[in-house]
């Protein structure tokens, strides 16, 4: 049966409000401020049992999470050493007889800053989103959806290592990714400038792995 890359994505330090948010809904072994992290999603779901069992075998990486379903699999693994987290990603990609040039590329399918937030429209998000933290009124919104899922992930840690922004909430399952960041103006604009640019980095680097 062939297995579709959806997401392939390599994070050499979590920082500390994704890896916290990371903890708060994983099954596994809890990632920590620091560790190198590798998120991977395929498709039929099913397919990331097998890919989960290779990697925990072959070295010594943590799995923090994995979601199956019908359609998707998702699996984040971490490690405090960035060699062994990536020797994981190699042997992933060993077992699919692939390349990390056959993932998908990122679509953006909705990027925004929502500025001077009022108290009703704060007050159901928070009621909505209870992992991360709260928006408040008056601060600005940071919302981002893509696809794959998976790079949601990816958008907040960058987005986070760029800004003095808070960490609302992130989705990285299903069909498309999101991603929720609050601040003052200034903070979410450099959050959103800092996600769009690390999803086009990524981007660029496999249409040169495919055009060498």
């Amino acid at each position: 049966m062939h297995i579709s890359l959806r997401t392939f994505v390599f994070m050499d330090a979590l920082q500390p409000q994704l890896a916290s948010y990371l903890a708060t809904s994983s099954q596994g072994f809890l990632p920590v401020p620091g560790d190198a992290c590798l998120w991977v999603e395929v498709s039929p779901g099913m397919a990331v049992h097998r890919l989960s069992d290779i990697a925990l075998k072959e070295t010594n990486v943590h799995l923090g999470e994995q979601v199956v379903e019908r359609s998707f699999g998702s699996m984040e693994i971490h490690y405090r050493n960035q060699s062994e987290v990536m020797e994981a990603g190699n042997t992933i990609l060993r077992q699919l007889n692939t390349t990390m040039d056959t993932r998908m590329a990122c679509k953006i399918h909705w990027n925004e800053v929502i500025c001077g937030m009022t108290p009703d429209h704060t007050t159901l998000i928070n009621r909505q989103l209870r992992k991360g933290s709260m928006i408040l009124p008056g601060k600005s919104m940071f919302i981002l959806e893509v696809e794959p899922a998976g790079y949601a992930i990816y958008a907040a840690n960058e987005a986070e290592k760029a800004a003095h922004i808070t960490l609302v909430d992130v989705k990285p399952f299903g069909n498309f990714g999101r991603l929720t960041m609050m601040g003052s103006e200034a903070e979410a604009e450099t959050a959103q400038r800092a996600a769009v640019q690390a999803i086009e980095n990524l981007n660029k680097q496999a249409r040169r792995i495919t055009e060498g």
